[in-house]
């Protein structure tokens, strides 16, 4: 079974609701076994023009396991509040 990985690309129009965001969107992890890799931090472009103001990088033992979590009810309420609050783009992927 491969890993899984989420890929959040977050520009935030509302910080305070972001911030919101986080707290509830950490908190529903663990059941589905996702494990932070990497959150916001400097980003230096090395080729292309991709340049997204924050990042976030989640693992995840399986791509079920990533689809279970990001489809959660759990999550659903969270999703909610970072769809309000940044425009953001997902990917999901498989890797070593």
């Amino acid at each position: 079974m491969m890993a899984a990985y989420v890929i959040l690309d977050i520009d935030i129009k509302d910080p305070a609701g972001y911030e919101d965001y986080k707290k509830r969107g950490a908190a529903t992890l663990q059941k589905y076994g996702g494990k932070p890799l990497a959150r916001g931090g400097k980003t230096e472009i090395l080729e292309g023009d991709w340049n997204p103001p924050r990042v976030v990088m989640i693992e995840f033992k399986s791509l079920e396991d990533a689809k279970l979590w990001y489809n959660s009810p759990e999550y659903s309420e969270a999703k909610k509040l970072r769809q309000k609050s940044a425009e953001t783009n997902v990917i999901l992927f498989e890797g070593m």
